[in-house]
């Protein structure tokens, strides 16, 4: 995702990554990982709750990633880390309805 940050940006699109860690948390990840985005924090899981992300105990995030159109309606969905390529396609598509 990092790498394709400007690729995001170019279709208007921003991306954010989400887990329940704290803000210092957060702090740390990014300037350790350089990350060119935010990431929110999801006290309580009710984000990843909300979108059907969570392991199968409950109690932590499994890596999702959730594409929400300008409308609010998800447009793309998909465990794991996709490669950046087929998310950019599926709004994309969308785009071109």
């Amino acid at each position: 995702m990092r790498g394709a940050v400007d690729a995001f940006r170019a279709i208007d699109t921003e991306p954010y990554g989400v887990n329940q860690s704290d803000a210092a948390s957060h702090l740390a990840f990014i300037e350790e990982q350089q990350l060119p985005f935010d990431l929110l924090i999801d006290d309580g899981l009710h984000v990843a709750r909300a979108y059907d992300a969570l392991k199968p105990e409950g109690k932590s995030i499994n890596r999702t990633v959730v594409v929400i159109g300008k409308d609010g309606r998800i447009i793309y969905r998909a465990s794991g880390a996709p490669a950046p390529e087929e998310i950019i396609a599926a709004i994309a598509e969308v785009e071109d309805e």
